[in-house]
């Protein structure tokens, strides 16, 4: 008796297990494809997020370089070490540098060398700067050299000449 009260149970417990089976086998299918598709609106998302950022940068949303008060850029110190590790800290060169801050390649020589300070709007901009990253000085950089008006290439007279206008 005991074998066959055993015996019914477990065609029963199949038979439920089968049942049970094909219930949730198409929800099974059906939440695989929401998650593909989740995953799909997802990766969308944020892809158009990507491209609202570049956006914003493009059309000036955000300053590049954020504003840094007058008492702020007099507080800071400036030695000519700290100039030049922040050069370095973002990968540029001195003429890179002097383009950033609209000042010619000597004068970022001279305060690194110690021979002259940085004054005024070029104090602050230096200060300003150390709260931009690599990556937005290099946006930067692309920036004002599309705004900067190509130099005029002359040829340098030669020595022949020079004397013979003398």
């Amino acid at each position: 008796m005991a074998k066959l009260e055993a015996i019914i149970k477990e065609t029963i417990a199949r038979g439920a297990r089968r049942q049970v089976r094909m219930v949730i086998l198409p929800i099974r299918r059906e939440v695989l494809r929401l998650r593909r598709k989740m995953a799909a609106v997802d990766n969308a998302l944020a892809a158009l997020r990507r491209q609202a950022g570049r956006w914003e940068r493009m059309l000036g949303g955000a300053p590049p370089v954020p504003r840094v008060s007058e008492e702020d850029a007099k507080a800071a110190r400036l030695s000519p070490r700290l100039i030049q590790r922040l050069r370095k800290r973002l990968g540029i060169s001195q003429m890179a540098l002097a383009r950033l801050l609209k000042v010619s390649g000597p004068a970022v020589a001279q305060w690194e060398a110690g021979r002259s300070k940085p004054r005024g709007q070029n104090r602050a901009a230096l200060v300003s700067l150390r709260k931009v990253g690599k990556r937005d000085v290099k946006e930067l950089l692309a920036q004002r050299s599309k705004d900067a008006p190509a130099p005029s290439r002359r040829r340098p007279r030669s020595k022949k000449r020079r004397r013979a206008k003398k």
